[in-house]
């Protein structure tokens, strides 16, 4: 196999989030309890069953060329969370707050390669968040763009 030194890390990312997630425990800062019901794939409404539970989907992935041949590379994922519980909305809103949460104390987050070589990102940032707003009681659905450099 060819050693590449800029290869697309995607599956590595989102499996490193996921696992960083799965922290969220309903104890000490979190509100919810996942369960450790957290996954790096993207699952259809009817494909998700226990609740509350957080999917991950890596989008679109760029590239800027910097000088002496350095790359940044930045990867779009989305951050799909879903609660079933009779107030949807407030348990939503708890659930994005454990999810932010995560996400600030792990912007330099640890991850693997396809070889099992460990790098850090260089940044997560939040760049939207949105929510059903209640249409569809008791269910929640709440959807987070994140864009990771790294």
């Amino acid at each position: 196999m060819v050693s590449r030194t800029y290869t697309t890390r995607r599956s590595g990312i989102l499996q490193a989030l996921a696992n960083k997630l799965k922290a969220i425990d309903g104890t000490g800062d979190y509100a919810t309890n996942l369960f450790e019901n957290v996954s790096p794939r993207l699952l259809f409404w009817d494909e998700v069953t226990d609740f509350p539970a957080v999917h991950l989907n890596a989008g679109q992935e760029t590239r800027e060329y910097q000088g002496g041949g350095y790359k940044d590379r930045f990867l779009q994922v989305t951050v799909r969370c879903y609660v079933n519980e009779e107030e949807a909305q407030d348990a939503l809103s708890a659930l994005l707050e454990d999810v932010e949460t995560v996400l600030e104390d792990n912007s330099s987050l640890e991850y693997l390669d396809r070889k099992g070589v460990k790098h850090r990102t260089q940044q997560i940032t939040i760049v939207s968040i949105d929510t059903d707003e209640g249409v569809l009681e008791p269910l929640g659905v709440a959807e987070m763009t994140i864009e990771v450099r790294y």
